[in-house]
């Protein structure tokens, strides 16, 4: 007896969604890439809007960015350093998103809602820290190493 394929099945989940969920559930080919696209670009969009703390690292690490363009790393450690500061905002958008649904589940005070929230601050902590001791060991190992 042979499964059932990946198409079938999310056709079969797709028959038991109601309402929007329905419609959006059941594309698949392009029609499924061009609707993630739109729903990530207004994720990127809510989380600028409503984020203070996204915009600080997006504002951090645009110009982390382009000060990476015109100082002398080498390819590899250039890469490290784009990579460090992506991670860093998609640390930012995971702890938006568990606010977010933590606040939509219930505003009010409760020890595990601050558990989730205080867990996706120390992530991007430590995503902050990683890339701040990525920063100084690059300028470190090309300035002050060198001579």
């Amino acid at each position: 007896m042979t499964s059932p394929s990946s198409n079938q099945r999310s056709d079969k989940f797709a028959s038991h969604l109601e309402g929007y969920a329905a419609q959006t559930k059941g594309k698949t080919g392009l029609k499924r890439i061009i609707n993630a696209a739109g729903y990530s670009k207004d994720g990127l969009v809510a989380a600028y809007q409503n984020e203070a703390a996204f915009r600080q690292v997006a504002w951090l690490n645009s110009i982390l960015l382009v000060a990476l363009i015109f100082l002398p790393f080498m390819m590899p450690i250039k890469m490290i350093l784009v990579f460090s500061s992506f991670f860093s905002l998609i640390v930012e958008l995971f702890n938006t998103g568990i606010e977010a649904s933590i606040d939509h589940t219930s505003t009010e005070r409760h020890p595990l809602a601050k558990i989730g929230k205080d867990v996706g601050s120390a992530a991007q902590l430590l995503a902050l820290t990683m890339l701040f001791l990525l920063w100084m060991m690059a300028l470190y190992t090309t300035f002050i190493n060198f001579y």
